[in-house]
This record gives structure tokens, sequence and C-alpha cells, in this order.
């Protein structure tokens, strides 16, 4: 796996959503703009989809979630700041954090995915 072509992928997909959340649906572009960021959505799965789901498949499992595992698509925050915010990524449930709203997010530079517990607790839990 060629972790700077991941990473490459991975900010041109975020900056895509990114400029999709910026644009009204009364936008002459928005139709364009979301086709864009479908056809990058699909090339990104297909390209590092088996990659990406066994790493969360196993975050999944060491959290004690038995929350499904989504396409990696999913667990994109809106900017690539590199740290989400508590409403971003996938909702999981978590045996660790019983109780509490736990969100997973796959962010670039470096690659990882970042658990966010309400808005006392971030971590890594893996990284690329």
């Amino acid at each position: 796996m060629n972790s700077e072509e991941l990473n490459r992928a991975l900010v041109a997909l975020i900056e895509k959503k990114a400029e999709l959340h910026k644009l009204t649906y009364d936008d002459a572009r928005y139709d364009d703009v979301e086709e864009e960021l479908h056809d990058l959505e699909d090339d990104f799965n297909d390209e590092y989809g088996a990659f990406l789901e066994a790493a969360l498949e196993k975050v999944h499992s060491d959290l004690g979630s038995d929350t499904d595992v989504l396409l990696p698509t999913a667990y994109l925050p809106v900017n690539t700041s590199g740290t989400p915010t508590p409403k971003e990524g996938v909702w999981i449930d978590s045996e660790k954090y019983s109780g509490k709203e736990a969100r997973l997010t796959l962010v670039p530079n470096p690659i990882r995915l970042v658990l966010t517990v309400g808005k006392a607790v971030q971590q890594e839990v893996w990284k690329a």
C-alpha cells in the first residue's frame, strides 16, 4: 500500500466534499460537484476499500463495538485539518465508552482513524 498515494486520494476526496458542503442546492454547480464527489468516492473505495475496511474492522473489534463497518468514505471529515469535530465521522457504540457518543473519523496527514468521544476525548486508534 502506497501511503502517499492513499493520502493524496484522501485529501482530494475531503476537499471535494468540502467544496460540495459550501454550495447550496440551488447552485448551478451543485449537481456537477456532487457527481464528481461520487466518482471520487467510488474510485477511492475500489482502490483502498479492502485495506481500510480491514483496519476499520480491527478498530471496531478493539473498541468492543458491534456497530456495522461502513465503506471508508462514510468516515470522512468535512475538512483536512486533521482534528475532527465531535459530530464528524461515523457513530459507533463501544463497550469502552458505554453510554457516550463515540465517533470514528478517517483523517489525512498522516492517514489515521481518530476516535472522538464527546468533547473531552480524542485519540488516534489506527495509523496507516
